[in-house]
């Protein structure tokens, strides 16, 4: 997965963020200003900054200014929710804004379409003897491939990309499919029904008690 750092310098939104961030299997590093971005931007090779605007020192858009010349994909975070604010971030290169508060999963999916487009996340995934390649849309279990209907990729993507995460079956349609998608959410249990028996992941998604499921994965 991703190298992300993480520059905001209240505290507890920090720790959710690369919470998060670790559950879904990003690495992560933190800064609390823009002086503290230097050391980290030279000695890793970051795929992605998620960063606010409101810092002690440097301010988010004169941070962009500083090191866009990296060309690492940027998403603000920021309370700062003006037209003209968010004007300037995009003007400045920004690849997406988001604006506090917000909620988790939303921003995890943001950071999943800004990876994708500029294509710096390792796309696969394995647990146990099954190997999923997220952009060549393949799937083998024990070397074998594994034939899977559109929706049911579509569905373990988003198991995929929010793993250690408790979505509920609402959650999963929303994700998944989108709002325009037109089914009950015994769908959704038919199609975790498919995946488990065709990926032999009885055990890896686990169903949450009057909620929904969660991929289980280790890293």
């Amino acid at each position: 997965m991703a190298k992300i750092l993480v520059v905001e310098d209240e505290k507890p939104i920090s720790d959710l963020i690369t919470m998060n961030l670790k559950l879904v299997g990003h690495q992560f590093f933190k800064a609390f200003s823009g002086a503290e971005m230097g050391p980290i931007l030279d000695r890793e090779k970051i795929d992605l900054i998620l960063l606010d605007v409101m810092l002690p020192d440097l301010n988010g858009f004169e941070v962009m200014k500083r090191y866009r010349h990296l060309n690492v994909p940027v998403i603000f975070i920021t309370a700062k929710d003006s037209l003209v604010d968010r004007i300037t971030g995009f003007e400045l290169g920004a690849d997406d804004y988001i604006i506090k508060p917000f909620e988790i999963l939303e921003l995890l999916a943001r950071i999943n379409v800004v990876l994708r487009r500029n294509a710096r996340e390792h796309d696969g995934f394995i647990a146990g003897d099954v190997d999923v390649h997220l952009a060549a849309r393949k799937i083998y279990k024990s070397g074998q491939p594994v034939e899977l209907t559109a929706r049911e990729f579509e569905l373990l993507e988003v198991l995929i990309q929010n793993r250690n995460i408790a979505l509920s079956r609402e959650k999963l349609l929303e994700l998944a499919w989108g709002y325009e998608f037109e089914g009950d959410t015994r769908t959704v249990d038919v199609h975790i029904s498919q995946l488990r028996k065709k990926l032999g992941w009885e055990e890896q998604i686990k169903t949450i008690y009057k909620l929904g499921y969660r991929l289980e994965a280790e890293g």
